[in-house]
């Protein structure tokens, strides 16, 4: 988007944008956003005719608000819309709206474009890669190279194309074929197998993407520097910082084991906020990228450069080499520390895989996964089990598809983030974090236990020197056994919303769950050192409600929190345990954090209604910060005596004031 300019296009455009951090659009597209809020007159953009597609996540607070940031702004400066526009759900399957919503573009496009007579040649590659400056072709529905790009925007035809192998059905495929031999010591994932009626169902599959990549080996002796992971976060400062304590919060039987990390940021300029969040640059996993160098056949290229190049005469539109793989790099690089080797395939790249697949059991199943007649197992197989390239090829052992295929596909290996959990004024120089090692367990869909990318990485990088909670051993004797303090990359990723209230008098309500009391520990430090700092001043009252499984095994930072309480920082905790018997019927009623919200009702609600209190949640987004939203809208209503529409409203009204603050993840 910072390569386009609205103010001379006269072709229909179509943006689609997605949505980052606290519902800010993402940085390829924040210069563009500037420019459109800078001061225009009222009708600047009154010769646009526009189309959006907003891409977010239910789960968080500002759905799809990138989009809705661009569509707001352009009706404000004229533009006019001529296809509705769309909002995409990736905590339901994006692909529930964006196919329909490309499907009902081409009609929208080719009514307008019949009602434009001028520009349209010049200007109509910008309406689907606005990332690229290069000069589109002439715009002419009738020709079939131009139909052809078109169909790969298209994701899924409405109809067979014409090309004799885009319909596909059982027929095509031997009767008594099964998946081609696995090992014996792998089983065949449930996904594999095809299931009736779809295996007998003729499938409309997109059209086979373009292949633009040119790939070759040089054999050399130059490292790239692992500094150049840099390119991973091009628009931040990278901080490498030393690991100075790590401590595992839970005991050994507990369902998840959190690790407290502490990091040493003293020699450098990084700076935070408590509610500020921070983001790692992690690797994958060298066994499992050793296993795709193997499965590949590239064991002997390992070392090598690779040299990436446009292929010439290409049909991509913009084709450009990616940019976050550094010039010069090696395979074992590319793959440690470039790709995201565990995404969840993009339906055009298990279309991709089907050309280089033989088996034609296996083949008419990646392409049943990409058409739109297998939506339904892509949901349940691809996304719901987070199925990934290693996991494809572990499984079906005739596709073998070209490095080419996985740099055009895969994308940038994407960073981690999270919430300190500590405040620089209580610790200065540190920050703390705190995580669950995630473990995707085997199962029929994935026989491959895996971790983590980022969780188990800093776990095995911690380990010589993890103490357990009760240890007395300090880092200090970690050290003199001559264990070397473990560095990771971070920069900072301000949170401008979800910090303390200015006002220290008001009341403060926090409710995080799990891992999800993060960003509080830093809140209860920050607010001990103003009360000691500010001895004459009136502070609001703070409650946190905390909710585990077990009280004896996975109850995060229960002395700390003992300490705020005895020391009047924190005035009310309210704890729940999921897991543990209830002692009496009260605690029947609280197993969840929106349940013993609902005890509290009468002093949440007086908080938050009549004395301008503050509502913080930070944890699961999925199921936790829906329930404690539901739960709040039925405190209202019943409080104030209101019906549901009403009470909503309310909520929304606090969402709003910037007073029900949400810092979530799915």
């Amino acid at each position: 988007l910072e390569e386009f300019n609205l103010e001379k296009e006269h072709a229909p455009v179509v943006i689609i944008a997605s949505t980052t951090g606290s519902g800010e659009l993402p940085e390829t597209a924040r210069k563009f956003a500037k420019e459109l809020n800078s001061n225009l007159p009222a009708h600047y953009f009154s010769h646009i005719k526009y189309a959006v597609l907003a891409l977010g996540d239910s789960n968080y607070c500002f759905f799809a608000n990138g989009g809705k940031i661009i569509d707001k702004r352009l009706q404000q400066l004229g533009g006019e819309h001529f296809y509705a526009t769309g909002y995409a759900d990736d905590g339901v399957g994006l692909e529930l709206v964006v196919e329909p919503w490309i499907e009902g573009l081409w009609d929208a496009l080719k009514d307008v474009c019949q009602k434009k007579e001028e520009g349209i040649n010049d200007h109509v590659e910008k309406m689907f890669d606005t990332n690229d400056g290069s000069t589109a072709n002439k715009f002419d529905f009738k020709n079939p190279d131009v139909l052809a790009d078109l169909e790969l925007l298209r994701i899924e035809a409405n109809a067979p194309t014409e090309a004799e192998n885009s319909v596909i059905s059982s027929e095509n495929v031997e009767q008594n074929c099964l998946v081609a031999g696995p090992q014996e010591h792998c089983p065949v994932p449930n996904w594999v197998k095809s299931e009736k009626p779809l295996s007998e169902t003729a499938l409309n599959i997109p059209t086979l993407p373009v292949e633009y990549l040119n790939v070759e080996f040089q054999e050399s002796t130059e490292r790239v520097s692992q500094q150049e992971c840099i390119s991973l976060a091009p628009n931040f400062t990278v901080f490498r910082v030393p690991v100075t304590k790590a401590i595992s919060l839970t005991r050994e039987d507990a369902v998840k084991t959190a690790l407290f990390l502490e990091l040493d940021i003293s020699k450098t300029s990084m700076t935070y906020e408590p509610g500020d969040a921070f983001s790692v640059i992690c690797p994958n996993s060298r066994s499992e990228v050793e296993e795709l160098i193997q499965r590949l056949g590239l064991a002997d290229k390992r070392d090598h450069v690779v040299e990436i190049s446009i292929r010439p005469n290409n049909k991509k539109k913009g084709a450009h080499l990616p940019d976050h793989i550094p010039k010069r790099s090696t395979l074992q690089f590319i793959l440690i520390g470039c790709l995201e080797i565990r995404s969840v395939p993009k339906k055009a790249c298990l279309r991709a895989l089907a050309e280089y697949t033989s088996d034609p059991c296996d083949k008419r199943r990646l392409q049943e996964l990409s058409s739109r007649q297998g939506a339904a197992d892509y949901n349940q197989y691809m996304r719901d089990h987070n199925i990934c390239l290693l996991d494809i090829l572990g499984a079906l052992p005739s596709c073998h598809p070209p490095l080419s295929l996985l740099l055009e596909h895969l994308p940038k290996l994407q960073v981690r983030s999270y919430s300190a959990a500590s405040s620089s004024n209580y610790y200065p120089g540190k920050l703390h974090f705190v995580f669950n090692i995630v473990e995707f367990q085997s199962s029929p869909e994935k026989p491959v236990a895996r971790r983590g990318v980022c969780t188990g990485w800093l776990a095995e990088q911690v380990a010589p020197i993890l103490q357990s909670y009760e240890s007395k051993v300090t880092i200090g004797d970690c050290l003199s056994n001559g264990f070397s303090l473990p560095q990771v990359s971070i920069f900072s990723r301000q949170n401008t919303l979800f910090r303390l209230p200015i006002d220290t008098e008001v009341p403060i309500i926090m409710v995080g769950p799990g891992t999800g009391i993060a960003p509080f520990i830093g809140f209860l430090q920050h607010r001990e050192k103003q009360k000691e700092e500010n001895p004459g001043s009136v502070f609001g009252e703070i409650w946190l409600f905390y909710g585990c499984r077990h009280h004896d095994r996975d109850y995060l930072f229960r002395n700390e929190l003992r300490s705020f309480q005895n020391n009047g920082t924190l005035t009310q905790l309210k704890v729940c345990f999921s897991r543990d018997l209830p002692k009496d019927t009260n605690e029947e009623k609280s197993k969840y954090v929106q349940h013993l919200l609902q005890l509290f009702a009468e002093d949440v609600t007086k908080m938050l209604l009549s004395e301008n209190g503050y509502l913080y949640v930070c944890g699961d987004g999925k199921n936790m910060a829906k329930e404690v939203a539901s739960s709040l809208t039925e405190m209202v209503s019943e409080k104030l005596g209101v019906d549901t529409l009403a009470a909503m409203s309310i909520v929304a009204n606090l969402r709003e004031e910037k007073r029900y603050l949400q810092d979530v993840w799915s």
